[in-house]
């Protein structure tokens, strides 16, 4: 039985923890004595405790995030009243800070605050030789990349084949966006560039395929990372597909030379946009040059195969209706493939918290934005159930065509809107609408609301499901039926690609 238990509950089962087995890459003598646990966010906390104390260990250490917290604060308290001796160690960045207000914090025995790679091994080393420190709160200072061990080699065998693979150049961010708990961590710290690529042949030689990239700004370090991608651009595969988060407004020439290289359905760039609005970005401390953005996403969208994701946040101090509506239409005129509309959160620690006199926030996790001095309260809701509803229409990749035609003329946000909210009051449900239904409803909508010729709303419907569902068209389309129902098998492609051709581009 291990004496070191590392565990947490992921948001799906097709995530891993990557923090977990950092910790146990970096056990030194201790790790032959610890196993990594990881349950899914569906499994019952009681049943997680079970699991948990089946291996009898003698510490346990728990990663805390955003979505995990309510749950493995029941898993704590559970484990704190039925096998008191069992050390309980938390970290992660819910438990960072304001460790005084959280339950769970009280329930366990100790919390590392802050980058805990080495951390968690000394006080481990304490607790087992029976010399466990006094301080309850232990704030661990940063770790010198340089010296830890890579955690690579924890992926098993199942982790590769049936999950992500997370991986990270650098740690930091030099930027100091207030709602982002990257903003404490001015400082952009680099992992051995040697070593690092090391690993990622180790991986690829065990069949990796999906590399996603937590580096908070890999665009940053040229050099790092144009060696990267010349690396990948070496070892091209099929299959192969690389995700990156960018900094929007820094693409120099060299870096470009090397983007444009890739095949189509390889590259994902996630873009942080934020806002558009140059007040709103002043007064979260956001630095942003809008002009390069738009250069970028034209030049992005005009001469490579990169797969596209921006992101808009919504409920950020001082950004009312009208400049988030500018925004996005701003956006959206640029074409990217997905715009994720994301609700502002208050993270634990984010520099955010001066603007608390003007914002409501959510008590429990994950502390949504609920009205500020801009929007209310009414307002918020709407724009939550616009931002499912565009991931559902528009996002999702099943309605290429016939998106568009929800805003033919004026502003997409407002005509967009509009069928959210009219959506709404039709099903009174965000979730679980059958696709043949929500098919259904969009034709309605836009031949008796948005004034569509029925032959161009139907034949749109049509044109989408014969190219992404051909074998499953609803009924009410038959009458738009140009061709017969594409019963052929497609040949195999790529995740990458399946993503480039759910949003109406066919890699060549």
């Amino acid at each position: 039985m291990p004496d070191v238990v590392l565990a947490t509950l992921n948001a799906r089962y097709i995530h891993t923890a990557f923090a977990l087995r950092y910790l146990r890459a970096n056990l030194g003598a201790l790790r032959e004595r610890s196993a990594i646990m990881e349950f899914d966010a569906q499994t019952r906390p009681l049943d997680v405790a079970e699991q948990l104390l089946a291996l009898q260990p003698r510490i346990l250490g728990l990663s805390v995030y955003i979505w995990n917290v309510t749950a493995l604060t029941e898993v704590v308290r559970a484990i704190k009243q039925v096998a008191p001796h069992v050390v309980v160690v938390l970290g992660g960045p819910e438990v960072s800070h304001e460790t005084e207000q959280q339950a769970i914090v009280a329930a366990a025995d100790f919390v590392i605050c802050g980058e805990g790679d080495v951390a968690f091994r000394e006080l481990c080393e304490q607790v087992l030789a029976g010399k466990g420190p006094t301080a309850k709160v232990q704030r661990a200072p940063n770790p010198d990349l340089q010296s830890l061990s890579l955690p690579y080699d924890e992926y098993s065998d199942a982790d590769i084949a049936h999950r992500i693979v997370y991986v990270e150049a650098s740690r930091g961010c030099p930027f100091t966006c207030e709602f982002c708990l990257s903003a404490l961590d001015e400082r952009v710290r680099q992992f051995p560039l040697d070593a690092f690529l090391t690993s990622l042949q180790r991986l690829l030689d065990r069949g990796v395929q999906h590399f996603k990239f937590v580096d908070r700004t890999f665009n940053l370090n040229l050099t790092t990372s144009r060696t990267i991608l010349e690396f990948f651009l070496a070892r091209l595969r099929p299959g192969l597909f690389l995700h990156f988060e960018l900094i929007p407004d820094r693409l120099p020439e060299p870096l470009r030379e090397s983007i444009a290289r890739f095949p189509a359905g390889v590259l994902q760039f996630e873009v942080g946009i934020q806002t558009f609005d140059e007040a709103v970005a002043a007064g979260i401390s956001r630095q942003q040059n809008n002009a390069k953005v738009e250069t970028n996403l034209n030049w992005l969208r005009g001469h490579t195969g990169v797969h596209i994701h921006a992101d808009l946040i919504v409920g950020l101090p001082g950004e009312d209706l009208a400049t988030l509506g500018r925004g996005f239409d701003r956006l959206l005129a640029l074409a990217p493939h997905e715009i994720q509309v994301g609700i502002l959160k208050r993270l634990r620690g984010a520099p955010l918290a001066r603007h608390d006199a003007h914002m409501r926030y959510g008590q429990e996790p994950p502390y949504e934005v609920l009205q500020s001095d801009a929007l209310d309260f009414a307002t918020l809701q709407r724009l939550r159930r616009f931002a499912r509803f565009f991931d559902l229409v528009v996002n999702s990749g099943n309605f290429t065509a016939t998106a568009p035609l929800l805003w033919r003329q004026g502003s997409a946000f407002a005509q967009f809107l509009t069928f959210s909210d009219w959506l709404y009051a039709q099903t009174r449900a965000q979730h679980g609408i059958a696709l043949h239904r929500l098919a259904e409803l969009l034709f309605g909508y836009l031949v008796d609301h948005a004034k569509v010729p029925r032959d161009d709303a139907g034949g749109a419907l049509w044109r989408d499901f014969q190219h992404n569902r051909p074998n499953d068209w609803p009924a009410f389309l038959r009458p738009f039926a140009s061709t017969p129902a594409l019963a052929a098998a497609r040949a195999p492609r790529s995740a990458g690609a399946r993503r480039q051709e759910r949003h109406g581009e066919r890699p060549e």
